[in-house]
């Protein structure tokens, strides 16, 4: 039977130095995902890979070998000895990892309660796991139940209220040390999701100032257009240094964006008056050392969690309302997972089942010679028809071991009963046992409606 395994790191275990190493941009997550779908043993994977975590999702035969294998591979991809990372990441298995994922999905896990961003990065996972051909069953199923588990807690409890995110908190850290932020010049470094509610939070606050520099100079213009700002090339991003108040990067760039040595020339032509600096990306955009120069004001995730940390919210009850829909969602792919191991008990059963009876038959032809064939056709289906009845009431008892609280293993002792773990292979019939799950979901949805 295969194993769920989750194998990653968090804000909560890990800080930003160790993070920016071990994140995932698409291009290295793709390459992983199909270097360790490679490997004998693990069948699926996906990986996530935000500001806050990077964690991989395998569907392996051994999950010692396979945590053995990702561990590697995670070392690898950040230049650090494998024996370092033991203590920051963490592993989980089967029913722990699921619903490790569906928390996360739901902005439970996140920095900030029931952030708004975390559900886009998860699907996006997913969909860069599709797109790799890296996925199966296990995953495909993990990851939409998590995505719905997630979609029904920000409708149906407040934890999403008031849209509070990174960047939100960003922009709240900006008017504590600025005051009004209304005739501040900002600069915007970044095009995507993270800069875009950046850029809604800063018009929120009435800043009408603000530049978008990006590599793509074309997704720069569009979100510069619809917040009414200006966009700018990335490599005229010193000379609009000079001049701003505020600088907010949050790109996907593996390497600074801005280094010490151009940002202390910078310093010099603006004479050292200040200059805040938010840090969203991990990766980080901003080196850390230039918090040393003079005037300058660098802040990163890790310092926005520390000002979260002291301004925690009234979350939690709402917290506490996602945990109880999580946990109903939770139960449906529980559900689907246990089926999975019924299914093909049932298809190898009746499988067995047809195997003896062509085996008599083929025993006994000799004995028949005196027989019409219309005889022996009656006597295959009078065999037949006694294998199926006799088979009925157990098959209808294995469907009710999906919702058994032993299901595991009393369909372990009826697998030993009937020897089918020492068969070569389960014999026809699989699809059957196939499609009578595929509606299972459903029928539990109805039934407990």
């Amino acid at each position: 039977m295969s194993i769920l395994l989750a194998l990653g790191c968090s804000h909560r275990t890990a800080g930003i130095d160790l993070r920016e190493r071990l994140a995932l941009p698409e291009g290295r997550a793709a390459s992983l995902l199909r270097a360790l779908v490679s490997e004998e043993g693990i069948s699926e994977a996906a990986a996530i890979s935000t500001c806050n975590r990077t964690e991989l999702y395998l569907v392996a035969a051994d999950s010692v070998d396979a945590e053995a294998t990702a561990l590697g591979a995670l070392s690898r991809e950040a230049g650090i000895r494998a024996t370092d990372l033991l203590g920051p990441l963490y592993s989980l298995r089967d029913e722990e990892a699921a619903r490790h994922l569906f928390r996360v999905t739901a902005g439970l896990d996140s920095m900030i309660i029931g952030e708004a961003e975390i559900q886009g990065q998860v699907k996006r996972a997913y969909e860069l796991a599709l797109v790799e051909g890296v996925t199966g069953p296990v995953i495909n199923r993990l990851f939409r139940g998590a995505l719905s588990a997630g979609k029904r807690a920000r409708a149906e409890t407040a934890i999403g209220e008031k849209g509070v995110s990174i960047p939100s908190v960003a922009v709240e850290l900006a008017r504590q040390h600025l005051g009004d932020l209304a005739d501040r010049k900002v600069v915007l470094i970044g095009a995507g999701e993270t800069a875009e509610l950046t850029a809604r939070a800063l018009a929120a606050r009435g800043v009408q100032t603000v530049f978008v520099a990006n590599r793509r100079y074309n997704r720069a213009i569009g979100l510069a257009e619809r917040f009414g700002g200006s966009a700018l090339r990335i490599n005229d991003l010193p000379v609009y240094l000079e001049t701003a108040d505020i600088v907010v990067s949050a790109t996907d760039s593996p390497h600074p964006l801005i280094e010490r040595p151009e940002l202390e020339h910078v310093m010099q032509e603006r004479d050292s008056s200040p200059l805040l600096m938010i840090d969203l990306a991990v990766p980080r955009d901003i080196d850390p050392d230039c918090r040393e120069l003079t005037g300058v004001s660098l802040s990163d995730v890790d310092d926005l969690q520390r000002m979260v940390d002291r301004n925690a919210s009234n979350r939690e009850n709402e917290a506490a309302k996602a945990d109880r829909i999580l946990e109903a969602e939770f139960d449906l792919y529980r559900e689907w997972l246990e089926a999975q191991s019924v299914a093909p008990t049932i298809a190898e059963l009746r499988g067995r089942a047809d195997a003896i009876v062509e085996q008599v038959l083929s025993e006994n032809e000799n004995r028949w010679e005196n027989l019409t064939e219309a005889d022996r056709e009656r006597a295959e289906v009078l065999a037949r028809a006694v294998a199926n009845r006799l088979l009925h009431e157990p098959t209808a008892r294995l469907r009710g071991l999906a919702d058994s609280e032993n299901g595991y293993r009393d369909l372990a002792l009826l697998r030993e009963i009937f020897g089918l773990d020492s068969a070569s292979e389960p014999i026809g019939g699989e699809e059957n046992g196939h499609a009578e799950i595929a509606s299972l979901d459903e029928h539990r949805r109805e039934k407990r409606a």
